[in-house]
């Protein structure tokens, strides 16, 4: 009789591991279903409008105050790059005035024409 108890053991384990996973198999294609379903009748019963976000020019927000300060800022910086620019063409005409005389020109006589007999 002990014979009989040990294969009848084992298959009573296999059963039940059997049914544990045929168990688990069906109620997680089951769960898999119904959330397929659910998600195509979303799909197909939603509005077609999907409301995104505003467009870019939208959420541009204008800030009086700080506009008129870049302006102020962007005014003072040309100021400076003019008036350094000046004094560079200023630097530039001394320099030749230095050393090509007062016209600003490079002398063009030859020393026979200023050697005196």
């Amino acid at each position: 009789m002990s014979f009989l108890i040990s294969p009848v053991s084992g298959a009573l384990v296999a059963g039940g591991v059997y049914y544990g996973f045929s168990n688990l198999i069906t109620t997680r294609t089951e769960q898999h279903r119904k959330d397929l379903h659910t998600l195509s009748v979303r799909l197909t019963e939603t509005p077609t409008l999907v409301q995104g976000p505003p467009p870019a020019a939208a959420r541009i927000t204008h800030h009086p105050f700080v506009s008129i300060l870049k302006a102020k800022w962007n005014q003072d910086v040309e100021y400076l790059f003019r008036g350094f620019n000046e004094w560079d063409r200023r630097a530039q005409d001394w320099g030749k005035k230095l050393l090509y005389g007062t016209d600003g020109r490079a002398s063009t006589s030859s020393p026979a024409d200023t050697k005196s007999t």
